[in-house]
């Protein structure tokens, strides 16, 4: 923890100089030199008391496991001006490009008249480009403050129609909503928190199930929340399973014995919101007469917890049933559900949160959980099976969401093609 501590901080410091080239470039002809001086002696006073209050904060959220709002704000704050001095950043670099051009040019120009000129060697900054690396860089600065502030709250509904040639004929138009990844220990607006539960409800939909990641860390940090969430309810019951975070392997417990307490502890509250909590098995949803299998397995993912089994969950289940699937990390789905003889037609995932950042529109879609995830958000077919992966309802690490935004997902099953 302390070299990558050490190594984010020489990494800002360099961001820090190369943008104080820019700063220096826009303050150069103002008249008050006290001002000046003040704006930037002000700049690096408060960029490296950032940097040491961010390693401090990190080194305790994540190696001591304590977390205060005070040290919130230092992750949030590092990582915003991080993105936004990124940006000025590459902006001061493609002018030093052409800087570093012209200057080449005119040193072959001069080495071939053997003499000096008049203009210098390399041209200097021009002040129209710091002003635009200003501007650009504003773009991201307020969408992390909206993604801290609000963005983390702005709870959007997604919906997809899936199409299934042997789904039952009683099924169709049948509806799930999904919630994964609630990180209840993270929220911190009960209020915010209640307007998406709300917007849940609103689906009516006909079956619910949660994927994973109740909590940070410790059981009771859902407890104040349960009433909350156990408003859910949909007419073919609400079913969740395990997440990474559920297991409470990221806390520094006292003992093995205590982190064991904390899990059954969890286990329970899953009673108490009214989810059924599916461990390796799976249930038997029924309409009309038809029948569907719900599986749901306890965390399986690359890099992560594989505790999961996915044959125990399907001891039971006729061949051809029609299979949903509930499994919290979707690498599962890219390594072992979508080759496995057993057809299983549908799985939901979660677990990455899309990052908490990226950008999502109809000509761009991007992420930096896309170097980590084969399938980070939304919906995927491989071999004839389906994956979706929702973007998660709560956040973890960085108290925000910046154009990934808190998913409510509905998906109506449909029979036929699409």
């Amino acid at each position: 923890m302390q070299r990558i501590i050490l190594l984010l901080g020489i990494i800002s410091l360099f961001m820090d100089w190369y943008v104080y080239q820019g700063i220096k470039q826009l303050t150069a002809k103002w008249q008050s030199a006290w001002l000046r001086m003040a704006v930037r002696w002000a700049y690096w006073f408060f960029f490296i008391c950032l940097i040491i209050g961010f390693g401090i904060s990190v080194y305790f959220r994540f190696s001591a496991d304590r977390s205060t709002p005070l040290i919130q704000w230092f992750i949030n704050a590092f990582l915003t001006f991080f993105v936004t001095k990124l940006v000025f950043l590459v902006v001061l670099f493609a002018e030093d490009i052409s800087r570093a051009a012209v200057a080449l040019i005119r040193f072959i120009r001069r080495a071939g008249k053997g003499g000096a000129a008049e203009k210098p060697l390399v041209p200097h900054r021009r002040k129209f480009m710091s002003q635009l690396a200003l501007a650009l860089s504003a773009i991201p600065f307020v969408s992390f403050v909206y993604g801290v502030t609000k963005g983390k709250y702005d709870y959007r509904v997604h919906r997809h129609t899936l199409y299934f040639d042997d789904l039952p004929e009683a099924f169709d138009g049948f509806t799930i909503t999904q919630l994964s990844d609630i990180h209840s220990g993270s929220f911190g607006d009960a209020a915010a928190v209640q307007r998406g539960i709300d917007l849940v409800r609103a689906q009516n939909a006909d079956l619910f199930v949660f994927t994973g990641d109740l909590v940070n860390d410790m059981a009771s940090e859902i407890e104040p929340f349960i009433k909350a969430f156990g408003q859910i309810k949909a007419a073919h019951g609400q079913f969740s399973i395990l997440g990474n975070h559920d297991y409470g392997l990221y806390h520094d417990w006292e003992s093995e014995a205590a982190r064991e307490a904390n899990f059954v502890k969890l286990k329970q509250h899953h009673d108490q919101l009214g989810f059924r909590l599916l461990l390796d098995e799976h249930v038997t949803i029924e309409k009309d007469g038809a029948k569907i299998a719900l599986l749901g397995v306890e965390n399986w993912g690359a890099g992560f917890i594989q505790q999961g089994d996915l044959d125990k969950a399907l001891l039971g289940v006729e061949p051809e049933a029609f299979k949903v699937l509930l499994s919290h990390d979707p690498s599962h789905f890219d390594e072992i559900v979508k080759v496995h003889p057993a057809h299983v037609h549908l799985t939901l995932s979660g677990h990455t949160h899309g990052m908490q950042f990226g950008v999502e529109t109809p000509l761009v879609r991007w992420s930096p959980a896309k170097y980590r995830y084969k399938n980070w958000a939304g919906l995927a077919r491989e071999n004839n099976r389906l994956l979706y992966v929702n973007r998660g309802f709560g956040f973890i690490g960085f108290s925000g969401r910046v154009g990934i935004w808190p998913e409510i997902t509905v998906l109506e099953l449909r029979k036929g093609n699409a």
